[in-house]
């Protein structure tokens, strides 16, 4: 049951806002079959049949090795081969960011996301969350929309984190080019994770139910000052204009930083296949997951590259969540809008569960 209160709404206001929805659907579909649904389609064709893991990983472009001091060719190699690897999603993302500003009314939104608990908006975050199958940099613009509309914190991070942890298609990558103890690992800690990890998360920030005082004034902004009507539908391309163009000028050059820094420190950062196999290699190899930025099913080929140059189970359990689940240039996108204490949080939140999944991969091995 959803704490936003519904404002009456005329059956002209309805249809309007209907057409808004279902425009910014067909968005969402057309770029999510273009940039997500067709190619990781193929994938599943080509894996299906050869159950082998084509491509290698992306910490070695350029010839990087573990303990190289930084580079320009570190730096470059690495933010132009992740480039080719996202930019489809990260457009994509852009589009639907915008297209939530413009298109959606709040009190719309806050119905479907915004729960009773902490934990209803987490799942609800969750669930809507895994369609997208973005990575975690790429799902940022969306989440921070998310949040900037007033989602609540649970949902939000629910939204952010579920996208590359729940993904379908790489837990059928999983499935079909590793152990079964990884994709086990995988599903189990990242529900609870995404669910269990953001509902926390939200307590923290907003305690054990969620909040309801700011719901009149974003109610107020989309039903009075700003109409569902003739004219708002009309004045939608204006608004998808301007958020797109704020998107891009506010998150997307200070990512583009970020993940040029992290290629260039790459060889001194990503040095986990030197560590041993105890708690302290563990709780090591989470934090470093926790910072390294890597495309949509980047960790498939750094394990099995890891585990060929004798990994132990442990920081590959540990990797396996916190590879894909947050990175530094996420965390420099999500924290104005979280909060820095949602975001330090959410952090800890993940390296909690890379430590538990190396727990579990231990003993399933």
């Amino acid at each position: 049951m959803s704490d936003v209160i519904a404002l009456p709404e005329s059956r002209p206001a309805r249809r309007t806002a209907v057409a808004g929805v279902l425009i910014a659907v067909a968005l969402f579909a057309a770029g999510l079959l273009w940039s997500k649904w067709l190619p990781y389609g193929a994938k599943l064709g080509e894996l299906g049949a050869s159950n082998t893991w084509v491509g290698s990983s992306i910490l070695t472009v350029g010839g990087v090795q573990p303990g190289d001091a930084p580079s320009w060719n570190a730096a470059t190699t690495f933010a132009w081969t992740y480039g080719q690897a996202v930019w489809k999603a990260l457009l994509t993302a852009l589009v639907i960011a915008a297209a939530v500003q413009a298109l959606v009314p709040r009190a719309w939104l806050l119905r479907v996301l915004n729960r009773r608990t902490q934990l209803g908006a987490a799942a609800v975050g969750g669930l809507v969350s895994a369609p997208s199958m973005m990575c975690t940099c790429c799902s940022a613009p969306v989440a921070v929309t998310l949040r900037r509309s007033g989602v609540s914190t649970a949902a939000a991070v629910a939204y952010w984190l579920g996208n590359p942890l729940l993904n379908p298609a790489v837990l059928a990558f999983l499935v079909l080019v590793a152990p079964w103890q990884w994709a086990s690992t995988r599903l189990v800690v990242a529900l609870f994770v995404v669910i269990g990890g953001a509902a926390v998360v939200g307590w923290l920030v907003e305690g054990r139910r969620v909040p309801t005082a700011d719901v009149p004034e974003v109610l107020r902004l989309s039903a009075a000052e700003n109409p569902v009507d003739d004219a708002w539908l009309v004045g939608a391309p204006a608004r998808f204009g301007r958020a797109l163009l704020k998107l891009g000028i506010v998150l997307v050059p200070e990512y583009l930083v970020v993940v040029f820094l992290l290629g260039a420190f790459r060889g001194w950062l990503f040095q986990v296949d030197a560590l041993g196999a105890g708690l302290f290699a563990i709780v090591v190899a989470a934090i470093i997951g926790t910072l390294m930025v890597i495309p949509t099913a980047g960790e498939i080929p750094i394990l099995h590259g890891l585990v060929l140059a004798g990994l132990a189970a442990g920081p590959v359990g540990a990797l396996l969540v916190t590879l894909p689940a947050v990175s530094i240039p996420g965390i420099a996108m999500v924290a104005r809008a979280f909060g820095w204490r949602a975001t330090l949080a959410t952090t800890a939140v993940v390296v909690a569960g890379g430590i538990a999944a190396a727990g579990m991969l231990v003993g399933l091995a």
